[in-house]
């Protein structure tokens, strides 16, 4: 592999106008396709297996045209001063305000709440429901501002009005604060690296270009495939991230072989073809296990993982392309000045045949001295530390937060909280259950049969009349909770119904299901906690047989693999003490702690084990190529950190700036994703990669590197290390200027 990615970097070298015009011309159809696609339409979330898709499924099917209702804005109404909404005045106020709602000329009803039965037992609290003709996405500017309006008029006659609802959505794009602060911070941590803006600006220029064109090739397919805003997000986020980190390796072996002596062409050659094979590996573990989520069986898990993959995927041919080809442009503007005033000395050393320059002690160098004087101290220290973060994954409770989760400052919120206060903390979550009672002898009598048994549960505060569908056949009806949607005893409810159903369904002589948000969003969050182990065993497993090409070792792999469990869970642990159990959720932003999002974790674990084995590969790298070249173990180590220490901690801060802006996004799962994600890359790259590594191998000595003769005949050789490659620099390799000018 290093010998053909050498090839490929000098030709980029060679023919840097042709790559350069080949990528833009990529950017600009991409860009057009995506700026001229259509409005993409959102497929509503699904669960492919579990009961309550299953009894969704069948409400579409037997309710026809029931699941097409345009969007809906839940308005909420408050007395004031513990009044009654039923008294005259308010009354009058809240029916006003119930007819500017309909006004509205996308709204296609309301429903009036003293004639519905939407009033609260002790009259302070009355809600209506304003339906539209058209799906959230569908509501224009003049909608918005008109359901807006009416809320403002209604609040100026005396009522505290809020309203939830998919019609009170934002339906904007990504701000680009998130990705504006990642970027700053990067450019800052590059120029502390490099001492160079042209260096600094490089891997900036190319990540931008790369996201430039996963993000059109997103929007461009997002209507066909009913892509997500989380997919784009997801996409922008990994992609920045990691091709600002590969275009950083690139440019700083370039620098590394310069500062050897050798040409410009010969550096991006050599620079492609040890850093690069790093690049592919590193790439590729991270886009086998983002597109490896797709097992799972979550289409919106499959979607988010397969377009932060395809992102993965443009920042390595970028990096292994472009990078050379921009190199080209400018050889030398890349170097920092001290390096460009010492080549002449450098070429006159090595021509009076002074003898080679002896290891350079840096920051590296030192700390790696400093843990193989100690390795067991550091070991002990670094796992005990993880291990502690770790702890709290014990408690870990997964659910679908909805409005309880936002801000108090939001009006979604509110509704929430004086909805939850007028009817009941279950009123916010109600269970809905379809019951099929097209083999019942009477139909009506079955259902009336499994609402009286499911009404007569412990923890049901109400069942609502069943209502049938045109045949006759199928009954819907809801069922309100005692407890909040994402409380412990809600869940306890839905099983306890379930566990029933055998004797009611007997009784009924007729079957039933149960569904709704608050059933669907434990369903998923039972799907995901089962498939999180068997997905982490594969991910790991194939972390180890990864890493047992790429370094030709037994221990090394499986010391990899252990260390990426550890700062899974600890950064998992880090996710759960603030998001569940709201220690420093405030510094955050965070008002509302409960369960971490269903989703979350099992994204965390596909994202985190690619990143993690970025840093061992293009550490770990760098200590087998001095190993392969006749290095000690413990000398090998030292070299490593020598070569790879300053850049890997870039990389790992670039990282973490970019994942930490978007801890300010306003999606729960964006903001938790952006947190687990830096907290991950902090602990791995620093714990586990600068102390753990480290201290492991000084401990094995000889022994990381064993591999045994007949496994050794069978493994493919990929050469990440660049053994073929490596020849000396001498005089010779430092070109004329006009031989330079011709490359």
């Amino acid at each position: 592999m290093a010998a053909f990615l050498y090839r490929m970097g000098r030709l980029a070298f060679r023919r840097r106008w042709t790559v350069a015009l080949v990528w833009a011309a990529v950017l600009a159809a991409v860009g057009l396709a995506g700026m001229t696609a259509p409005e993409a339409e959102e497929e509503p979330f699904s669960m492919p297996g579990i009961e309550s898709q299953e009894a969704f499924d069948l409400m579409e099917e037997r309710f026809p045209g029931a699941a097409a209702d345009g969007a809906t804005a839940r308005v909420v109404f408050v007395a004031p001063n513990g009044e009654k909404v039923t008294a005259t005045e308010n009354k009058e106020a809240v029916e006003a305000a119930i007819a500017e709602l309909g006004d509205g000329t996308q709204v296609a009803s309301t429903v009036d709440p003293y004639e519905s039965g939407a009033v609260s037992e002790d009259g302070s609290t009355a809600y209506t429901t304003v339906t539209y003709k058209v799906d959230a996405a569908g509501l224009t500017d003049a909608s918005r501002s008109h359901l807006d309006e009416s809320l403002e008029h209604a609040r100026d006659l005396g009522l505290t009005v809020e309203a939830g609802g998919d019609a009170m959505e934002d339906m904007g794009g990504p701000s680009g604060t998130a990705e504006a602060i990642g970027i700053s911070v990067a450019a800052v941590v590059l120029l502390i690296t490099f001492g160079s803006l042209a260096a600094a600006g490089l891997p900036l220029l190319t990540a931008l270009i790369g996201v430039g064109i996963s993000l059109f090739a997103i929007t461009a397919l997002a209507g066909p495939l009913g892509l997500a805003d989380t997919t784009s997000t997801v996409a922008i986020m990994l992609g920045l991230a990691v091709g600002i980190d590969y275009a950083l390796f690139i440019v700083s072996r370039y620098r590394e072989e310069r500062a050897k002596g050798r040409t410009a062409q010969e550096a991006v050659a050599l620079a492609t073809g040890t850093a690069g094979s790093a690049v592919v590996f590193a790439g590729l573990t991270v886009v086998i296990a983002l597109a490896g989520l797709s097992v799972v069986g979550i289409p919106m898990l499959t979607e988010m993982g397969l377009g932060a993959a395809g992102a993965v995927v443009v920042g390595v041919l970028i990096a292994l392309t472009l990078v050379p080809a921009f190199l080209g442009f400018w050889p030398n503007a890349i170097l920092d000045r001290k390096d460009r005033k010492d080549r002449k000395a450098r070429k006159a050393r090595r021509a009076g045949g002074a003898p080679p320059e002896t290891r350079k002690v840096n920051g590296g160098t030192r700390w790696a001295s400093f843990v193989l004087r100690r390795p067991l101290p550091v070991l002990l220290a670094a796992v005990a530390g993880l291990g502690a973060l770790a702890l709290p994954m014990t408690d870990l409770q997964l659910g679908m937060p909805g409005d309880e989760a936002m801000s108090t400052e939001t009006t979604q919120r509110r509704a929430y909280d004086a909805l939850a206060e007028g009817f009941g903390p279950g009123f916010n979550g109600p269970l809905t259950v379809v019951v099929d009672a097209r083999d019942a002898d009477d139909p009506k009598a079955a259902a009336e049969t499994v609402s009286g048994r499911v009404g007569g549960t412990e923890g049901v505060v109400s069942v609502s009349p069943a209502q049938f569908n045109e045949s006759g056949d199928t009954a819907v009806f809801s069922v309100v909770p005692a407890t909040a949607p994402t409380g412990q005893e809600t869940k306890d409810l839905v099983n306890t119904i379930r566990d029933d159903r055998p004797g009611i369904e007997s009784e009924a002589g007729a079957s039933f299901e149960v569904t709704g948000t608050t059933a669907m969003n434990i369903d998923v969050s039972e799907k995901v906690q089962s498939a999180l182990v068997p997905y982490l065993l594969v991910v790991v497993g194939l972390a180890v047989i990864l890493l047992l090409v790429v370094f030709r070792s037994i221990l090394v792999p499986l010391k990899a693999a252990a260390g990426f469990l550890l700062s899974v869970l600890a950064s998992l642990g880090a996710v759960v003490v603030v998001f569940q159990q709201g220690h420093g959720a405030d510094l955050l932003g965070v008002e509302t702690t409960g369960p971490i999002m269903s989703l979350m974790p099992i994204f965390l674990v596909g994202i985190v084990f690619g990143l993690a084995m970025d840093y061992e590969v293009f550490l770990v790298s760098r200590m087998r190529e001095a190993y392969v070249h006749g290095e000690r173990p413990a000398q090998a180590v030292t070299s490593g950190f020598q070569h790879s220490a300053r850049v890997v901690v870039a990389a790992a801060l670039i990282m973490i700036a970019v994942f930490s802006g978007f801890i300010g996004d306003s999606d729960a799962m964006i903001k938790m994703i952006g947190f687990g994600l830096a907290s991950a890359v902090l602990l791995d790259a620093f714990v586990v990669r600068m102390a753990i590594v480290p201290a492991v191998l000084a401990l094995l000595g000889e022994r990381a590197w064993w591999l045994p003769k007949w496994l050794d005949r069978i493994l493919p050789r990929v050469d990440v290390e660049g053994e073929a490659l490596t020849r000396p620099a001498g005089p010779e390799a430092e070109p004329a200027e006009k031989d330079l000018a011709r490359t």
